[in-house]
């Protein structure tokens, strides 16, 4: 075979990108690295960490292999990588204390440098250049266990049940490897069904080392996946975080890289409303574009770097701020408490007033126009009812798979409301009809949305038509019911603020507010991070006059 004709790597692989994935250090890396951790000699077969187990340590290879091993669903083994002299083990999950998704073992005799989890964050700290190779390596790591559905779970289900999305959307925004079984088509689906003695009343069901959850919750699944982290109720922080969107992550990357005790409360997965974003082109440093679960994967990653903690799907349900240390009431009944506090909860969807439209949601009707949905509705026409930046994102991405994109907007256009090369681009292409000063009016479906009806709000005419999926993206309503009395609310119900030192002081001293809940902030990504970000100036100071 000649090099013209042999297979190329696939650029999107990160398996295939072997030198930065599974990279070799170099001698004199490798012994700043051992360094850190003790020498020990390994017989064949010897486990170095299982999947499941949690806090465990990172391996130097130093001499012989370390197998990676990943546990099939049907408990079939499979190697994912055999690491040599020089390379080392682990992924993300070192960064906080997750359950692990595979196992690593000797092969042969083996001797490795065991670099205990604290001595590991002391070495990323103190070896940057190491630090640097690490962190890619740990990310690449884990986008090709994403990639290959590797060291993850089984989800076995309808596809466009509503409950099989809410389920895929968690593994998918939570960075949880997993692969999609669906019983309408996939033919693994009955051996499955029968293995585990399911029938489809059970579903969506999702197999994780080797028992079956049964239609879990999203707080049920991160329990059984690890995604929690242990809450001790009389720890007291110094700052607690309640939301992971692109401000309250940018809140929690500053406080604890600054040394402050940290953790951050989401009650579904980072990024918030931006995390489910195609991709955004306008922030500043990507020129090509991210995607909004991308910027958010990185930035939780940063923050766990630096010991920041996160707590997935656990809402803030109450708080008592009439006593200090401020205590957050979380919706599994459990509480944490903290001197300072950043409300960084955005806000949620606004749906559409109409009949059948709850029992749609998830089942046609989706909030996010991300791969998965593109997937369930390709060569369909679409609907997208919005006129902001997310719809049109939402509207440019899916028209690359779609049969056809309809934008409804119920006013004359989108120049008071899209940024323009959005509408640039919406305008040149031929997969994208926007239909001003028109709105849904009626829907149609069994178990999922198969049609609807829009009406020209002018002339009172309506249109009946065959559709794949309806995106909703009409603007949100802020996240503050949590706060109860606590603070001061705007007619709308966002958090008002500039009444201390800084503008993101709320009513209450050492509770401040950033992001999309706050009243008066910009709406953008950007500025959701800078808020984030500059807040902790007031933290430190906030935190200093209590102290004294």
């Amino acid at each position: 075979m000649n090099a013209d004709s042999a297979p190329r790597p696939d650029p999107a692989d990160p398996y295939q990108r072997t030198a930065q994935t599974f990279p070799i250090l170099p001698p004199e890396m490798a012994e700043r690295v051992a360094a850190f951790g003790q020498e020990e000699a390994l017989e064949d077969g010897a486990l170095l960490f299982a999947r499941g187990d949690t806090s465990v340590d990172f391996f130097l290879c130093r001499a012989g292999h370390i197998e990676i091993v990943d546990t099939a669903a049907d408990g079939a083994p499979h190697i994912i990588h055999l690491h040599e002299p020089g390379q080392f083990t682990g992924e993300l999950d070192l960064f906080n204390e997750r359950k692990v998704l595979v196992t690593g073992r000797a092969k042969g005799p083996t001797r490795v440098a065991r670099v205990h989890r604290n001595a590991f964050r002391r070495m990323m700290t103190a070896e940057p250049d190491i630090g640097e190779i690490v962190m890619r390596a740990f990310i690449l790591r884990r986008m090709g266990m994403l990639l290959h559905g590797e060291g993850g779970v089984a989800l076995i289900g309808a596809a466009h049940a509503a409950d099989m999305s809410r389920i895929e959307t968690f593994l998918t925004r939570n960075a949880m490897p997993h692969r999609r079984i669906d019983t309408e088509t996939d033919a693994d689906a009955a051996g499955f069904l029968e293995c585990f003695s399911l029938t489809a009343r059970d579903l969506p069901v999702v197999v994780a080392e080797g028992r079956a959850l049964r239609n879990p919750t999203n707080a049920q699944l991160a329990d059984a996946l690890g995604l929690d982290t242990a809450i001790d109720p009389e720890h007291v922080h110094d700052v607690a975080v309640v939301g992971a969107g692109p401000a309250g992550l940018a809140a929690a990357v500053y406080a604890a890289s600054e040394g402050l005790d940290t953790i951050v409360i989401e009650a579904i997965a980072p990024g918030g409303q931006a995390g489910t974003s195609s991709k955004i082109e306008n922030y500043l440093g990507f020129p090509t574009g991210i995607s909004g679960q991308a910027l958010a994967g990185r930035a939780q990653v940063q923050a766990q770097k630096f010991g920041a903690r996160l707590l997935v799907s656990r809402g803030a349900a109450g708080i008592d701020c009439e006593q200090h240390p401020y205590v957050v009431q979380l919706d599994d009944g459990k509480s944490l408490k903290a001197r300072a506090v950043v409300v960084a909860t955005g806000a949620r969807y606004r749906k559409l007033d109409l009949p059948r439209y709850a029992e749609l949601e998830g089942n046609g009707i989706y909030y996010a126009a991300t791969a998965m949905e593109a997937a369930l509705c390709a060569t369909q026409e679409v609907v997208v009812v919005g006129g902001g930046n997310s719809a049109g994102q939402a509207a440019i991405y899916l028209a690359r798979t779609a049969g056809h994109v309809h934008m409804l907007v119920r006013g004359e256009g989108l120049a008071a409301t899209m940024s323009s090369y959005l509408i640039d681009r919406i305008e040149a292409s031929e997969r994208i009809t926007l239909h001003p000063f028109t709105e849904v009016t009626a829907l149609e479906g069994d178990a999922h949305l198969r049609a609807l009806t829009w009406t020209d709000r002018r002339s009172g005419e309506s249109r009946d038509l065959p559709v794949g999926a309806l995106f909703v993206m009409i603007g949100a309503v802020p996240n503050t019911d949590w706060l109860g009395d606590c603070l001061d609310l705007d007619p709308a119900g966002f958090v008002r603020t500039g009444g201390g030192e800084t503008v993101f002081c709320s009513s209450k001293p050492g509770i401040f507010a950033v992001g999309d809940v706050r009243a008066g902030s910009i709406k953008r990504v950007a500025s959701g991070v800078g808020e984030g970000s500059v807040v902790v100036s007031a933290l430190h100071r906030y935190l200093e006059s209590v102290a004294q």
